[in-house]
């Protein structure tokens, strides 16, 4: 009987070494070491620059349309002017809107991110940051 542990594993060896050189996607992580331009390093010998990225909008800053809306507290007011007293008046409003936004959401060194390289391994998706979640700042009224 022949013995097919020689051929077998040629046949294995070949197919691992289409199914590498097809270079299928994957998934990776990395870290932002510039932001203008932007960079991400993957490993200690590759460094992704802003051509072979591509960013989600998670990872940028944007702008979009929001909803608002509002209604005030009953306020009573009255006060005297200079022919007596006035007479107590309800204040009350209500405020519905839609504006334009910003979010500040771009990439910045020091960033962990999620990539998933695409076929072939020319471009990288930078799906989402992992790590700091970005601070919040600004005006809070």
């Amino acid at each position: 009987m022949p013995d097919y542990t020689a051929l077998l594993r040629e046949i294995k060896r070949a197919a691992k070494e289409v199914y590498e050189a097809s270079k299928p996607t994957q998934v990776c992580y990395g870290e932002v070491t510039s932001d203008s331009p932007l960079k991400i390093q993957v490993d200690q010998k590759l460094v992704l620059e802003e051509e072979q990225l591509v960013l989600c909008r998670n990872v940028t800053d944007y702008e979009c349309d929001v909803e608002f809306s509002l209604k005030t507290e009953k306020l009573q007011h009255n006060h005297t002017g200079v022919h007596g007293p006035t007479q107590p008046v309800t204040l009350q409003y209500k405020v519905k809107n839609k504006k334009k936004m910003k979010v500040y959401n771009a990439l910045k060194k020091g960033d962990a991110v999620l990539l998933i390289r695409e076929q072939g391994g020319q471009k990288y998706i930078v799906i989402d940051r992992i790590k700091p979640i970005p601070e919040v700042k600004g005006e809070w009224v």
